[in-house]
């Protein structure tokens, strides 16, 4: 399998060639600070292989200290990226950077005791096309 990749700003290109052992929807409050979002929908693979196509000199990784907890990011418009995690064991790549289509569905809703207090019955939100007029 072979899936591509990009940040928002489009200077950072990658492809990731294999397959992905589990999609988690995580609901830490790291993921939740570094997504600003309710989780980090992550993608997860100990044999697929990571290349950057474009860009990896404007590619960092922010580690929090005291944690296992990464963020891969581009320099010039923030959006989130792979990175390798565990001594490079672990390929992490969150989902919403590829370009491809994903057939995987998330496996998972993960470390929901840190769950937003406002993440509940999202289902029954109203629903818009656009942003509302």
């Amino acid at each position: 399998m072979e899936h591509l990749g990009s940040c928002l700003c489009r200077k950072v290109k990658f492809k990731v060639t294999g397959d992905f052992e589990s999609f988690y929807l995580c609901h830490c409050r790291y993921c939740r600070k570094d997504t600003g979002s309710a989780h980090a929908a992550n993608l997860f693979s100990t044999t697929a292989k990571l290349e950057w196509i474009k860009g990896e000199n404007e590619v960092r990784t922010f580690q929090v200290a005291k944690s296992d907890h990464a963020k891969g990011f581009c320099t010039h418009c923030g959006s989130a990226l792979p990175n390798l995690q565990m001594d490079g064991t672990l390929l992490v790549v969150p989902a919403g950077s590829l370009d491809t289509k994903l057939h995987k569905r998330p496996d998972g809703h993960i470390f929901i005791s840190n769950k937003a207090n406002w993440d509940e019955s999202l289902e029954t939100v109203q629903k818009y096309e656009r942003f509302p007029g």
